[in-house]
This record gives structure tokens, C-alpha cells and sequence, in this order.
């Protein structure tokens, strides 16, 4: 595996920390979660959570002073350490990042939160919504006249939180296998999530995008958007560079049609979204997919994540897998060195205890 002889220590917490730990399980890293001892899941959670698998699970109070030691020698042997916790409450335990320099100076210090570790609002609470609403990311997300709304935490605990940790992480991982030195990451999902925003921003530079909504390449043509059908399901259609227009065009038996002529004509943008509304209504999703598979027209359908694990593009690439009675993802990217993956069994709380002791000499 990729991260074969890298070992991650994660505090059990919530959402992006987890997420960033199973990434670097996934390829290859011994991960070791410290669960609450006695602890029980988050509400909601299931007991053997998804984010854990591929971890070693101990289980340890960090108020004790003898799990504290367990902690300390953990912290000796890892290369990072990923926590979620508000900013101060590690030092308060007495394991915050000048601590655990002491014990390990070459140790990746990972710090998930939404605000960050500084700022006027690094202790309020907030969610993944609150977080990318305030650094301008979920701006766009929604057509015109609707309120604002993405995808529940991809943009920002995976996105701007999880991968932005794991991409800091490993980037002090090779500094400090160089220099002997670690630091400290200060992963915030308002800091990621604004960054993400970096791509739109380029457009923005040209004049090309604005912050008026429906009115820019990507939030606001006929052309690019998701159409209810006939079925009640949806069909995406973005197809931004003129050649896959006229494919689309094409295949819907409109290119002579003079009020599709002008694709980029801000003015027919509401209108021609009207008429392409009442065609996709004609028919169920699955017809309209056939019809523009394999095709340039850039279109596809909306799936479930069922429907996604069911299409033959998932055949194909076997991106979703049913392991151990859960639908869950395969881990990506994929490496030429890849050798098959199989799901591994997420652990119980404490399940290595003996194991991982054995490993400190304890």
C-alpha cells in the first residue's frame, strides 16, 4: 500500500477528522483510533462506524492519569496525529501540540475545526452549512431564486475540511522526514472551502463570472442544470464548450432550431430553460440517459447511490461495493501499484487494546 510504514494516531471525534484518518487508512497507514473509553456512538452513528474502517481501535480515558500515559507513548511511535476537538481543549488535557513536540519532535500535529484555531469564532459552534455560507463557497450552490443549499458536508467537512487535512498531513509528513521536524496543521473547513472556490475565481478575473447568481456560465444557462422528467426523476445537462452543445442539440433533434442558436446569450437563458423543461418532461430519466450515453453531449443521469452501485459504469470501475451489509465507497484514488482492495470489517471500541499494548510494551 501507498503509506505502508506511516502511522496516524486519531482522537476519536465527528465527521472531517474520521473521514481524513479512513482517507489515510485507505492508503495504507496504520491508523490507530483512541475511542472514548465507555464511551457509545454519536446518535445516529452505528456502533461500527464506515469512517473506521481499515483503523486499530483502543480504547482510552484521557482524563486517566494512566490511559494519559498509554496516550504519551502512542504519540512517541506515530508520524501524525489527527484531532477535532475546540481550539484549547488538547492543551487542557495536557496533549496539545507543544506537548507532544516534547515526546515526538518529528510529529505531525493535525487540527480539524470549522472556524480554525484563531479568529473571533474559533470557539463557537457551527456546521458544514455555516462554515461555507460564511467563506462564500455555497454562493452559488442552487439555481437562481433559490435559497442557497449543497450537498450535506461534501463541500465542506469532506471537501474543505477532510481532504484539506490529509493533504497537509502528509505534506508535513515528507518535511519532517527530511528535517527531523514536525509542525502543526490548522485544518479549517471555512479556510478549505474558500480555497476550493480558487477555480470559479480565475473565471472571475476575466469577467467571466460575477457574484450575481444565474447569471454566469455555471449557475445560470439552459445548458447547465438538472431537469425533472416525466418519472419524477433528473437528468444533468452541462455542456459548456460549444462542439458538446451541438451534440446536445443533436441528439434532441434541435439544431436548426433558431432559438437555440445562441448558446451563450444570457437574455434566452430563462426561456430556453422553459422549453428545455417541457421536453425532458416527455419521457423517464432512463430514456433520456440512453439516449446520451457514451455521447459529447455532457449529459447524465441523477442517481442514487444505489442506482449508482446497480450502473454499468460502476461494473466497469466497482467504485461501489455492499461489504460487511454497508453500500460504502472503494477508496481513491487508485495507484499502478494497486494489488485489489477488499473492504475490511470496521472495528468494535477497544478491539486492539491487548494488541496495541503489547505493541508499547505495556
Amino acid at each position: 500500500m501507498i503509506l505502508e510504514g506511516v502511522r496516524i494516531i486519531e482522537v476519536e471525534g465527528l465527521g472531517p477528522g474520521p473521514f481524513a484518518a479512513m482517507l489515510m487508512a485507505d492508503l495504507g497507514a496504520d491508523v490507530i483510533v483512541v475511542h472514548r473509553k465507555g464511551g457509545k456512538s454519536t446518535p445516529g452513528m452505528p456502533e461500527r462506524s464506515l469512517l473506521d474502517r481499515g483503523k486499530r481501535s483502543i480504547a482510552l480515558d484521557l482524563k486517566d492519569v494512566d490511559d494519559l500515559e498509554v496516550f504519551r507513548k502512542l504519540v512517541a511511535t506515530a508520524d501524525g496525529l489527527i484531532e477535532g476537538f475546540r481550539p484549547g481543549v488538547m492543551e487542557k488535557l495536557g496533549i496539545g501540540p507543544e506537548a507532544c513536540h516534547a515526546i515526538n519532535p518529528a510529529l505531525v500535529f493535525g487540527r480539524m475545526t470549522g472556524w480554525g484555531q484563531d479568529g473571533p469564532l474559533s470557539r463557537a459552534a457551527g456546521h458544514d452549512l455555516n462554515y461555507i455560507s460564511m467563506s462564500g463557497a455555497a454562493w452559488f450552490a442552487g439555481n437562481a431564486g433559490d435559497a442557497p443549499f449543497t450537498p450535506p458536508t461534501l463541500v465542506g467537512d469532506i471537501g474543505g475540511g477532510a481532504m484539506y487535512l490529509a493533504v497537509g498531513l502528509l505534506a508535513g509528513i515528507l518535511k519532517a522526514r527530511g528535517s527531523g521536524r514536525g509542525c502543526v496543521v490548522d485544518a479549517a473547513i471555512y479556510d478549505g472551502s474558500a480555497h476550493m472556490m480558487n477555480l470559479l475565481m480565475t473565471m472571475w478575473q476575466s469577467g467571466a463570472f460575477q457574484s450575481a447568481r444565474g447569471q454566469n456560465l455555471l449557475d445560470g444557462p439552459h445548458w447547465s442544470r438538472s431537469y425533472r422528467c416525466h418519472d419524477g426523476g433528473y437528468i444533468s445537462v452541462q455542456c459548456l464548450e460549444p462542439q458538446f452543445y451541438a451534440a446536445f442539440l443533436d441528439l434532441l433533434g434541435l439544431s436548426d432550431d433558431p432559438g437555440f442558436a445562441r448558446q451563450y446569450d444570457r437574455a434566452s437563458w430563462p426561456e430556453l430553460t422553459e422549453r428545455l423543461a417541457a421536453i425532458f418532461a416527455t419521457k423517464p430519466r432512463d430514456d433520456w440517459a440512453a439516449l446520451f450515453l457514451g455521447t459529447d453531449a455532457c449529459v447524465a443521469p441523477v442517481l442514487n447511490p444505489e442506482e449508482a452501485r446497480d450502473h454499468a459504469m460502476n461494473a466497469a470501475r466497482g467504485t461501489w461495493v455492499e461489504a460487511h451489509g454497508t453500500l460504502q465507497a472503494a477508496p481513491a484514488p487508485r495507484f499502478s501499484t494497486d494489488t485489489g482492495w477488499t473492504a475490511p470489517e470496521s472495528p468494535t471500541r477497544g478491539q486492539h487494546d491487548a494488541e496495541i499494548r503489547a505493541e508499547l510494551g505495556l
